[in-house]
């Protein structure tokens, strides 16, 4: 039973921050019970812990990983919601993500970024020497709010990445601004 309930909560959390001790109050287990029990997930490829991208040491990032599961289909069944939401998609972007990477003959990492005020990118393609930002939207509608967490991580890390794409619900393919192309998901995943 507790276990279950720590799945139900995981599946509830796709796309989150994993915070160990959170998690485990809200289910009434203790911290290192869930960092057991997580980890359990994780040897039997239900969750994947996705780290934290991190390069320049002087600004102070989240390092904790974001916790996705290996079927979104399941976990849509175990969290009990009836509808799939965005992190439903981020999680199917991911899923081909890793697909892709595990047939480089030199596999990529892939990670996330987030800074202490809260600018995120969802996915963080690392090459030796280059990086490709992601971010994942299931709006069809996107504009340019939906870009200033790409557009943070570009001029933080201009020297690596020449742009970034924005994955999004809708039917269009276009430049969302100068350095961030808007790609229907379901183009390149």
């Amino acid at each position: 039973a507790d276990f279950r309930r720590l799945m139900r909560a995981a599946c509830l959390r796709i796309g989150g921050l994993v915070n160990e001790a959170d998690l485990g109050r809200d289910v009434g287990l203790s911290q290192p019970q869930v960092h057991r029990f997580l980890n359990l997930m994780e040897v039997s490829y239900q969750v994947i812990r996705v780290p934290a991208f991190a390069v320049n040491r002087t600004r102070r990032l989240i390092k904790a990983p974001k916790l996705y599961w290996s079927d979104v289909a399941l976990a849509l069944y175990l969290s009990g919601e009836e509808a799939p939401r965005g992190a439903h998609l981020e999680n199917l972007v991911l899923a081909d993500l890793l697909v892709w990477r595990d047939l480089q003959p030199r596999p990529p990492e892939i990670l996330h970024w987030r800074t202490a005020t809260g600018l995120e990118v969802d996915f963080v393609v690392e090459t030796p020497g280059r990086v490709l930002p992601i971010e994942v939207k299931a709006s069809t509608r996107v504009g340019l709010e939906d870009a200033k967490g790409l557009e943070a991580f570009l001029d933080e890390y201009a020297d690596l990445a020449d742009g970034g794409l924005l994955l999004h619900g809708g039917a269009d393919t276009f430049p969302l601004t100068r350095r961030v192309l808007a790609v229907p998901w379901w183009r390149v995943c």
